[in-house]
Order: structure tokens, then sequence, then C-alpha cells
């Protein structure tokens, strides 16, 4: 009873779930919304500083409205030592520059469909990494046996059609790499957290490596060829996208084992392919839903037994 009155929202189970199932169905609508602002504002694929400055625009407004939530609801800004901001920045870098750099670079040269699915090897980089580095992961039958249904759902969306076999550097090459990026992320956010307060520390990330994002792009010859209030309208989506996902899901990771929370990602690849099936008319596949399943299947499997 004392430990259920102490215990933060973000640790109880049910709140738990919810929070990320949140941040994973939001991001998963985030590889359609993406390519049809490239397509509103027009950003062809040869146009990787504007794409750059796109992507920076979206996250240093979202790292901005994290920063104003913080400091209304009187979060603390308290930096453990001057030394913190070589994390914070190193942090930023991994969480969100050469994250979504190789990211908007690898779905411009791919299927949003196929990105997604390609995206979520970052899911099991991280829970396995985290066994390696955190005590309160330890590497259990379940979550073994949870990563390779989920993984195998992976490569039940990656195979079987004509259009899925051929690797590319710019598409999926790009996308692995923002992949590793995020897992390494994830992996450091327990140490942000040791240094200052999570919401302060994602509202820095994002907003630095938002910045570090605009500035290349710029000089880069990076432009938005054609602003449409449309084309705006997704740039606000994603930038609620970003707010919400990466508050919810830093938070989580800092106080929950990694690997409880991580595998809900794997949600995200289904929801990708599926939203990208629907708003860019890309042929759907009945793989999408068997891959659902055995995400969910192995969500389960990790999650079951918890104390």
């Amino acid at each position: 009873m004392k430990n259920s009155t102490q215990q933060s929202i973000f640790q109880r189970p049910l709140w738990v779930v919810m929070f990320a199932l949140t941040a994973a169905i939001a991001w998963g609508w985030a590889y359609p919304l993406i390519k049809l602002g490239f397509q509103e504002l027009g950003i062809t694929a040869d146009m990787t500083g504007s794409k750059m400055l796109f992507a920076g625009i979206r996250f240093t407004i979202s790292g901005l409205i994290v920063l104003a939530i913080a400091k209304a609801t009187r979060r603390s800004f308290s930096i453990a030592s001057a030394g913190s901001w070589a994390y914070i920045l190193t942090f930023a870098l991994f969480n969100t520059t050469i994250h979504y750099a190789c990211f908007y670079i690898g779905l411009s040269h791919s299927e949003g469909s196929r990105a997604a699915i390609l995206n979520s090897l970052g899911v099991f980089m991280l829970v396995l990494l985290a066994c390696m580095f955190f005590k309160s992961d330890k590497l259990t039958t379940r979550k073994i046996v949870g990563c390779a249904i989920g993984f195998t759902g992976i490569l039940a969306l990656n195979l079987g059609s004509g259009n899925s076999g051929q690797f590319s550097l710019l598409g999926d090459g790009m996308i692995i790499l923002n992949a590793l990026c995020s897992a390494i992320a994830g992996l450091m956010t327990r140490g942000l957290s040791k240094r200052m307060d999570i919401f302060a520390g994602t509202g820095y990330s994002l907003a630095i490596g938002g910045i570090l994002l605009i500035l290349p792009g710029i000089l880069i010859g990076g432009t938005l060829p054609a602003v449409t209030l449309t084309g705006i309208i997704y740039l606000i989506l994603l930038i609620a996208i970003s707010a919400l996902g990466f508050t919810l899901y830093n938070k989580l990771l800092s106080c929950n084992p990694v690997g409880k929370v991580a595998i809900f990602n794997s949600l995200i690849p289904a929801v990708g392919a599926i939203t990208s099936c629907i708003c860019l008319n890309e042929p759907f596949y009945w793989k999408y839903v068997m891959a659902t399943i055995l995400a969910t299947t192995g969500i389960y499997i990790i999650n079951k037994g918890k104390r």
C-alpha cells in the first residue's frame, strides 16, 4: 500500500502502457506526415539541406514548447555540474541531430512503410543493449522470446514483395543508422535524468539538436521552396508529435526498466506502414496486420509477470 502511494504515475503499470502506446502511435503517424510535408513544401529527394532545415524547425520549436511547459509547471532547470553540458550536447546529437538527419534523408529515399519497418530495429538494439549496461534490465528468457517474436514481425513486413528486397544505402542504410542513434540515445536517457530534470533535459536536447540541424541545412543551401497553409499544418502536427512523444518516452525510460518501455516501439512500424498506406496510397499488404499481432505479442510476453 505504501509503495503504491509513493509510486510515480510514470511507474504504474497501467499508465506505463497508456503513455508508451501514445508515444508509439504518435511516432507511427510521423512517417506519412513527413512525406506529405515534403510534397507540400516542394522538398524533393535530392534537397538534403531543405530536409535538414525542415527537421530542424520541427525539433527546435518542439524543444521550446517542452521547455515552456517545464517552466510553467515549475520544473527544475538546475544542472548537476558544468560538465553535464557536454553530456546534454552529446545526447542532443544522438537523440535529435544525427538521428533525424539520417532519418529524413533515409525516408525521402524509401517508402514510408519500409522505413518504419527498418527503423524499429532500434527497439531491439535498445532492449538488448540495456541488459548490458543496466542492472535493472536483466536478459531473461521472456525478453529474448519477446524480442524474437517482435523481430519476426519486422522480417514479415520486410519480406515477400517485389519492392521490399532492394537495399539502398541512402534509403535503408540511413534508416538503420538512425535506428542505432535512437538506441544510443535511449541508453543515455537515464544518465540525462541524473544530471537534470528529464522534462527540461528533453526540451534542451530537442531545441539544441534542432538548431544543429537548421544551421548546416541553411549553410548547404536549404530552403522551404513552397510554404503553404497545408504544409504548415503538417509541420505543426509533427511538432506536436515530437513534443508529446519524446517527453513521455524519455520520462518512462528514466524511471522504468528500459526493455519494458522500449518494446512498445515495436508497434511503430505497423502503425507507420498502415498510415503510410492510408495517407500516401502506398500498397497495403496483409502482412502489416500480422506484424501488428506479432509486435503486440512480443510486448505482452516481455511485460507479463510484472512485479
